[in-house]
């Protein structure tokens, strides 16, 4: 069983707006090293079994693709601290950067800043923030030894207890996107009512 509101409170969301670009940060602390962390977010073995499987030339200068869902171009590299790329199109970045954190443990750090959201203002982050929680969910339970070794992360992506997960993701990410002050609360909500029916579609606001 997921202790859902554990992992939804061990994330801090944060959601800011420069013109027309809306910008998302996650952190999360890990209970793994650096290296491991790293590993598991770049060896495409690794990445199969607990997001999507990756395949390109995944070194600076290339371009990778995820199985059923984005790809782009590598931009920078440097092992094990930081990776930026564009994901789905060129004025969509995406940056993870890692941190030793106390003990042998590891502050994540990803940060998805979008040139044309795909909604008014902050709101955009609601296409993009859930999903990435999902992603750091599957993370979390694959470093701690938590997911069997035949596990389906998109197979477990639709089952009951990940949907009721990415209920409260969704409402997590309203709560952080009305603080942020970036949208009005009429384009909030109206993102937030096309976010639940992609991720938990029997939810309601």
């Amino acid at each position: 069983m997921i202790d859902i509101l554990e992992h939804i409170n061990a994330v801090q969301r944060e959601v800011s707006r420069t013109g027309e670009t809306v910008t998302v940060v996650m952190r999360r602390t890990y209970r793994a090293e650096p290296a491991e962390v790293w590993d598991a977010l770049t060896d495409p073995e690794r990445m199969r079994r607990w997001f999507l499987p990756v395949s390109g030339d995944l070194t600076i200068g290339g371009s990778f693709q995820l199985e059923g869902n984005a790809g782009g171009d590598i931009l920078e590299c440097d092992p094990p601290k930081s990776f930026k790329v564009t994901f789905g199109g060129p004025n969509s970045l995406l940056e993870l950067r890692l941190l030793p954190g106390a003990g042998s443990s590891t502050e994540l750090e990803l940060e998805h800043s979008m040139g044309e959201a795909p909604a008014p203002g902050g709101s955009g982050a609601l296409w993009v923030g859930p999903g990435w929680d999902g992603a750091l969910l599957g993370l979390a339970l694959y470093v701690a030894g938590e997911l069997p070794a035949d596990a389906d992360p998109v197979k477990m992506a639709d089952s009951p207890e990940v949907i009721d997960y990415n209920e409260q993701s969704v409402r997590a990410w309203i709560e952080a996107i009305r603080a942020s002050g970036t949208t009005t609360e009429e384009d909030l909500l109206s993102a937030a009512k096309i976010s639940l029916s992609q991720y938990a579609p029997d939810a309601e606001l």
